[in-house]
């Protein structure tokens, strides 16, 4: 009988040769997939070679602007022409009046005329996938602003200025800047500033005690403030990409003081930091050791009484699941769940999409099985990139040609506070979540059995912010699809933390959008609900508190601090957010 021959390849050569090369090539591209760059650069190219009207339109637009930039240099000098072209709003850079002083107004006139043309360069070449579309338009964004005039010292006319203002003063400043990031840098240590805000000496101080610890979570029990609390205890299930104190900031920032402080009983998830040995916990583990884990305790503290259950961000996405998989089971412990800023449909997730093919996936999976985990520097790296303008290239300039230092405030301190990823859960999440939108189809398995969002049936109070480049609101506002079950959803100013870490204030600026669909309503497009939904001065944490008590069924004494199958292991906030 003729059977197959062995490979003569090592086993190292046929399996782990392309994971190790994928993995040094990340470390030289910052963990971008040539392939997947590549992918998309001939797809437009080759598209755009086919296509004779496309190349005229680009090479007429070309011309025209050429005309108009040609205009406004002779009429220019004097103050008096109007613009070729207005920054997008979002665009901070040329607001000074000093970019519209002579030569600095033809400079970035110039530059924004160019970026407008590579821009619709990219766009609109019949047959490009719409992934290339957008990898081509974001990846020729990121170049254009590298030269951006104003990145430089002889072309910002504010530099310019400080310079003359301070006798070159900002620049040995900057310099000195420079010198303690590079130092922080090679050391590992947090951005300058950062040692002002320490978890437990002005951070994460809202009482409480430690009444569960397992190989991934503790949770947290917060003692209570007031005589009299809402008998529904809620429990707060933060994203494990960040550690879980953004809810629980400096005490006027903290969301978990002010709702004790109101009189609810406050649960709190804090992830373990994984390290290399935690290269094989998966989304099941997260599920049962982190959110099923801490309901049952909390179900056995406050017993008799449902659950608020919020999360925040990828929390959120994983709160979403484990109540499909409660209701599935026909477990009724859930009397609400909120989602703040968190995705179940993942067709449109934003800018994140650039990160997410097969390729760039393989490339990405090879790199966090080389260590285990994925870390968190180049995780924030990403995001950062997505707003490279506000995150990278104007805080550069403020720091080391300006010579200033932005004073860190406690949201940026714990933004700094990174979290690692490990190796089996962050690819079945990208991978299931991600590219295949599993969750919203009906293809996720919990537990090697499938889950379906519109099985929930709780109230849902879901919370999008404006200007978020995480999970868009727009992508948030998807739930209503997914959904059956009465939905409160509100739109609040801000982006993805500063949106959600919104105290209310008297001098507070902010505003938010809320509008409740009832339950089997009608369904009402985001643009709609945009121009329909009644908007609210201040802060959406009072309406979502007022909503939390509405559907609380009364006042009773408050619940001891753990219970005898729970006893308090320590003091908040614990010993997994130390972790490093």
């Amino acid at each position: 009988m003729y059977s197959q021959p062995q490979s003569l390849l090592p086993n190292f050569i046929s399996g782990n040769a392309d994971r190790l090369l994928h993995a040094t090539m990340g470390k030289l591209t910052g963990g971008l997939s040539p392939a997947s760059l590549s992918s998309a650069w001939v797809d437009w190219a080759m598209h755009l070679a086919m296509s004779p009207s496309k190349q005229a339109e680009i090479a007429e637009m070309g011309v025209r602007q050429w005309e108009r930039l040609g205009h406004y240099v002779m009429h220019a000098q004097g103050g008096s022409c109007e613009r070729c072209i207005e920054p997008l709003p979002q665009d901070p850079r040329f607001r000074d009046p000093a970019w519209q002083e002579w030569p600095y107004n033809v400079i970035h006139q110039g530059f924004l005329l160019g970026q407008q043309w590579m821009s619709i360069s990219m766009r609109g070449v019949r047959g490009v996938t719409r992934h290339h579309e957008q990898v081509m338009e974001y990846t020729t964004r990121q170049w254009m602003d590298v030269f951006s005039p104003s990145n430089y010292l002889g072309t910002n006319p504010e530099v310019v200025r400080a310079i003359k203002d301070t006798g070159g003063e900002n620049l040995a400043n900057g310099l000195r800047n420079w010198q303690e990031d590079l130092e922080r840098f090679l050391a590992g240590a947090p951005p300058a500033g950062s040692e002002n805000y320490v978890v437990g000496k002005n951070l994460a101080l809202t009482p409480g005690k430690v009444v569960l610890k397992n190989e991934l979570i503790e949770l947290i029990q917060y003692a209570p403030t007031t005589k009299r609390v809402n008998a529904e205890p809620i429990l707060m299930v933060p994203a494990w990409i960040m550690k879980y104190y953004i809810l629980d900031l400096s005490p006027g920032n903290s969301l978990v003081k002010y709702l004790v402080d109101r009189g609810h009983t406050v649960f709190m998830i804090s992830w373990k930091n994984p390290g290399p040995a935690d290269r094989n916990l998966s989304m099941d583990d997260y599920l049962r050791h982190g959110v099923m884990a801490a309901l049952d305790a909390v179900s056995r503290i406050v017993p008799k009484r449902k659950v608020h259950a919020m999360g925040y961000c990828l929390g959120g996405t994983l709160l979403a699941i484990a109540a499909a998989a409660l209701a599935r089971d026909g477990d009724k412990r859930l009397a609400s769940m909120t989602m703040l800023a968190a995705q179940t449909d993942f067709t449109e997730p934003g800018e994140l999409a650039l990160y997410i093919d097969d390729s760039q996936l393989t490339f990405l999976e090879d790199q966090m099985w080389e260590k285990g985990y994925l870390d968190s520097t180049q995780m924030s790296g990403a995001f950062q990139l997505l707003r490279s303008v506000d995150l990278v290239w104007s805080s550069l300039v403020k720091q080391y040609l300006k010579g200033d230092r932005t004073p860190v405030n406690d949201l940026m301190s714990w933004n700094a506070d990174g979290t690692r990823m490990p190796y089996e859960m962050h690819t079945e999440y990208l991978r299931s979540l991600f590219l295949h939108n599993d969750l919203a189809t009906g293809r996720f398995k919990v537990w090697s059995r499938p889950i379906a969002l519109p099985d929930i049936d709780v109230p849902i109070f879901c919370v999008g912010t404006a200007t978020d480049h995480v999970a868009p609101w727009r992508s948030v506002y998807k739930l209503h699809l997914l959904t059956h079950a009465e939905l409160t959803f509100a739109l609040t100013t801000g982006g993805h933390n500063v949106g959600v870490v919104n105290p209310p204030s008297k001098e507070s600026k902010r505003s938010f959008r809320m509008r409740t669909r009832p339950k089997g309503g009608d369904y009402l497009d985001p643009e709609a609900f945009a121009q329909v939904a009644k908007e609210y001065p201040g802060s959406w944490w009072t309406a979502w508190e007022a909503w939390l008590t509405e559907r609380s069924s009364g006042k009773v004494a408050p619940p001891k601090m753990g219970n005898a199958a729970y006893r308090p292991l320590g003091n908040a906030p614990g010993t997994y957010v130390f972790m490093r």
